[in-house]
């Protein structure tokens, strides 16, 4: 009983706005600090796509990009932290070892099975399109894609879509559905799209779409935290693997 309600109790926990915010601030640190080191000298930095287009907003509006956006996670979090004040001192060191266990677990399984559904279907191999740059450079992109993509594709787009399906669809879980569904055609089709877009094959858009859709449930199951481990892992495990 009591294994049952501990169990209950990290998956209720782990799932929270407070957790996702705790666990991801680390994300975010050390994108942007990798993304300094791993290119001292670039006159323009690389970065996520998600990541380029905020602070292309933020440029425009006159603010310093890198310095609002630290502003910014400064301010959710005394937000987030204020507001789940009371909930501080019961915050578990040990959930956040069983996020990062977890989510690395979701991310060889997707590597695995999505993997073989789109060999299954198209027999053919999903192909890798990273450009050959340095290591420390792609550990810095992995990470800010799973704290950037996740942030758009998840948090804003899927509970958007959410809110639309809602306003017209009487059943929540079609809502839910079709705004998954709906995320992960525009997360697969996003990365065809602009200059440095990649060439377009069945196999690589198969492949990325199972796996927004497969991000998606992870995030409406198991919160934003969860899912953006789970991508930044898995980018991880691909660049090690070149």
């Amino acid at each position: 009983m009591k294994a049952a309600l501990n169990r209950n109790s990290y998956f209720r926990e782990s799932g929270s706005l407070l957790y996702s915010y705790l666990i991801c601030l680390p994300l975010l640190l050390l994108y942007e600090l990798l993304i300094q080191i791993s290119q001292p000298d670039a006159e323009y930095l690389i970065r996520i796509s998600v990541d380029a287009w905020f602070k292309a907003i933020f440029s425009v509006l006159g603010f310093n990009a890198l310095s609002i956006t630290l502003l910014i996670a400064a301010l959710a979090g005394v937000y987030i932290l204020w507001r789940d004040r009371h909930r501080l001192k019961s915050v578990k060191k040990r959930y956040f070892l069983l996020m990062l266990a977890e989510a690395l677990l979701y991310a060889i399984l997707l590597a695995i099975l999505i993997s073989g559904i789109v060999q299954s279907l198209l027999m053919i191999s999903a192909q890798n399109s990273l450009e050959e740059l340095p290591k420390l450079q792609l550990l810095a992109l992995s990470l800010g894609a799973g704290l950037y993509e996740e942030l758009f594709f998840r948090v804003i787009l899927v509970s958007l879509l959410v809110w639309i399906f809602g306003t017209f669809l009487t059943k929540k879980w079609m809502a839910y559905a079709s705004a998954v569904i709906v995320a992960a055609l525009c997360f697969s089709y996003v990365h065809y799209v602009g200059e440095f877009g990649d060439p377009f094959t069945i196999g690589s858009f198969l492949f990325r779409f199972l796996f927004g859709l497969a991000l998606n449930l992870i995030y409406v199951i198991r919160g934003f935290g969860m899912a953006a481990w789970t991508h930044a892992i898995y980018d991880i495990l691909v660049i090690m693997t070149i």
